[in-house]
């Protein structure tokens, strides 16, 4: 069956010439974007009542840019000023980047992973006599918590902000020829909002192993996984799909 529409359960890119942009012009389809589950911040009286006083940390550990706005939030919540003398510590150049939102960055001791949080090992070891913070919401990679504990950190974890599942009950009437995930709570979303939900000819384009295990568990078909060594991106295994699909 050819592919006419897609709904991408994100946010739509901000930047204009997105891949998207170009899956669009490209494969002539029609893209929509609607988050699927959105971030929501718990106040600074859940973060006490976590028995967590933000003057006991000499480094933060941040794994997302929502992990970054929270933590700043939660300081000027508690009127805590965070000191020059604060260790950042960034899973990805993205979230790095995204700081000086908040930091001077020449005058901050930044420290940046590659992509994975374990590229962050080499840093820990350097910086092992800290007292670190992990912002984050209530859901939280198991790859984390076994890092910091196999390298004997003395650290801790602030439930700063939640994951929450959008209604989208606006939607029920409306059909796309594909739907694209990238979490487990993206899957979760589609269940809870529709419980009755059938698959029959949609198409269902997934992204990353924990999501393919959500998927298959929900009992959903996938007909589009990422990323691969042929399509390391979701758009380029859309892109493979629809040329597939739409030339038979």
């Amino acid at each position: 069956m050819k592919v006419k529409t897609i709904l991408v359960s994100q946010p739509e890119p901000k930047m204009e010439n997105s891949p998207y942009s170009r899956l669009i012009e490209k494969s002539k389809v029609k893209v929509d974007f609607r988050p699927f589950i959105h971030v929501e911040g718990v106040d600074a009286k859940n973060v006490r009542q976590q028995k967590i006083d933000l003057n006991d940390f000499t480094a933060i550990i941040l794994t997302s840019r929502n992990a970054v706005d929270h933590f700043f939030r939660i300081a000027e919540e508690m009127r805590f000023k965070v000191p020059d003398s604060m260790k950042y510590f960034c899973q990805s150049e993205a979230v790095a980047f995204y700081l000086q939102k908040y930091v001077v960055y020449r005058k901050r001791k930044i420290y940046v992973g590659k992509r994975l949080f374990t590229d962050l090992t080499p840093m820990f070891k350097k910086y092992k006599d800290e007292k670190f913070l992990v912002p984050s919401s209530d859901s939280l990679k198991p790859q984390v918590p076994k890092t910091l504990d196999d390298l004997k950190l003395d650290w801790k974890r602030g439930v700063f902000y939640k994951t929450v599942v959008s209604d989208l009950s606006d939607l029920r009437n409306v059909y796309y020829d594909v739907l694209v995930f990238f979490s487990p709570s993206g899957i979760e979303s589609l269940l809870k909002n529709f419980p009755d939900f059938e698959q029959n000819d949609t198409r269902i384009a997934v992204f990353g192993n924990s999501t393919v295990s959500a998927a298959t568990d929900a009992g959903l078909r996938i007909d589009i996984k990422a990323p691969t060594p042929e399509t390391p991106s979701m758009t380029m295994a859309l892109q493979k799909y629809i040329l597939d699909a739409n030339n038979k």
